[in-house]
C-alpha cells in the first residue's frame, strides 16, 4: 500500500468516525436531551427516527418515555389510633418534562432516589391522620350482611368516613404537587399492603385464637345440649315403646289366660272327673320323680286316683 492509499484510508476512517459521532438514533419508546459541556442546549428531541449533533462536543442523554415503577420500602409507621403498622406502597410514574427532569434530577437513579423522600413521607403523614380501620377498608358494611359474633368483629360495621381507596388518591394528589418542578407526573399510587408489627401481631393472633376458641366453646356446648336433648327424647320414646310393648304383651297373655280358662271350664263342664284326673296326672308328672321322696298319708287328696288305682288293681 502506497502513501497515498493509506492517506486516503485514514480520511475515510476519520469520516466514518465524524459521522458516527455526528448522528443519533432515538427510538419510539425514547426521548433526549443534549448536552454540551454537561450543559443541556436546545429542545428535547421527542420525534424518533435519525438526528445529528456535533460530534465529540455534544452528548445524548436518553429517557424513557414510557411509564416507570416505584415501589416503595415497608415503613413502620403510627396510626392515628396509635396502632403500629407496616405500610408497603408503590407507584408509577413518568418523565413530561425530560429537560426539567435533567436539570433537577439528571437520571433515573436520581429520581427513585427523590420520589423515597416524597412518596414515603406523604405515606408517613397521611397514616398519622387517620385510624387504622380507614386505612384496611374502602366501603361500609350493611349490618344485615355480616355475621358479627364477637366484640373483634363489631368492628367490622364501623362507619368511615373516607376508606383505603380516597386515602391513596390523597397522598397521591400532595405529593404529585411536589413532583410538579422535577419533570415528573405521577400517574398512580397504591397501598401494596398492611401489617400489623411483630410485637401487635402476636396480640391480636392470641385474641384471634381466643375467640376463635370461645365460639368454638359455644358450638360445642349447644352441640352437647342438642346431643343430651336428643338423647332424652330416645330414651322417653324408648321407655314408651317398652311400656305400650309390655301392655300389649299383657293384654295378650290375659286374653290367651282367659281362652285357656275358658278351655279349661268347657272341659270340666262336660266331665268334671276326667278333668280333676287329667290336672292330677299332669301334677303327677311334674312334681314326682326318682328323686324326689313324699311321705304322705294314705288319706291325702293328692295321692287319691293313684289309690283308686291300686284298689281297682287288687
Amino acid at each position: 500500500m502506497n502513501t497515498r492509499s493509506a492517506i486516503q484510508l485514514g480520511v475515510l476512517l476519520a469520516a466514518l468516525v465524524v459521522l458516527f459521532g455526528a448522528t443519533y438514533q432515538v427510538t419510539e419508546s425514547e426521548q433526549v436531551i443534549i448536552t454540551q459541556f454537561g450543559d443541556p442546549v436546545g429542545d428535547p428531541v421527542t420525534e424518533p427516527g435519525l438526528h445529528f449533533k456535533v460530534p465529540f462536543i455534544q452528548k445524548t442523554n436518553h429517557f424513557e418515555k414510557r411509564f416507570l415503577e416505584w415501589d416503595g420500602n415497608p415503613n413502620q409507621v403510627p396510626t392515628k389510633d396509635k396502632r403500629f403498622i407496616w405500610v408497603n406502597t408503590y407507584a408509577r410514574w413518568r418523565i413530561v418534562d425530560p429537560l426539567k427532569f435533567f436539570q433537577r434530577l439528571r437520571d433515573e437513579r436520581g429520581a427513585q432516589s427523590r420520589l423515597d423522600d416524597i412518596l414515603d413521607g406523604e405515606t408517613r403523614n397521611a397514616v398519622a391522620r387517620y385510624d387504622l380501620i380507614e386505612l384496611v377498608r374502602s366501603t361500609n358494611r350493611d349490618a344485615k350482611d355480616v355475621p358479627v359474633e364477637s366484640e373483634e368483629e363489631q368492628a367490622i360495621l364501623n362507619v368511615i368516613d373516607k376508606g383505603r381507596e380516597q386515602i391513596s388518591r390523597e397522598i397521591l394528589e400532595r405529593a404529585a404537587t411536589r413532583t410538579e418542578d422535577l419533570g415528573i407526573e405521577l400517574l398512580d399510587l397504591r397501598i401494596k399492603r398492611i401489617n400489623y408489627v411483630e410485637e401487635v401481631q402476636k396480640d391480636v393472633f392470641a385474641r384471634m385464637i381466643a375467640e376463635r376458641r370461645r365460639i368454638a366453646e359455644l358450638f360445642r356446648s349447644e352441640g352437647q345440649g342438642e346431643a343430651a336433648r336428643i338423647e332424652g327424647e330416645r330414651e322417653r320414646d324408648l321407655q314408651r315403646i317398652q311400656s305400650e310393648a309390655f301392655r300389649t304383651a299383657e293384654e295378650l297373655r290375659g286374653k290367651a289366660d282367659a281362652a285357656a280358662t275358658d278351655v279349661y271350664a268347657g272341659a270340666y263342664g262336660r266331665d268334671a272327673d276326667f278333668y280333676a284326673f287329667t290336672r292330677s296326672l299332669e301334677s303327677y308328672e311334674k312334681v314326682m320323680d326318682p328323686s324326689t321322696m313324699f311321705i304322705l298319708g294314705t288319706d291325702s287328696e293328692f295321692l287319691r286316683y293313684l289309690a283308686n288305682l291300686q284298689t281297682r288293681a287288687r
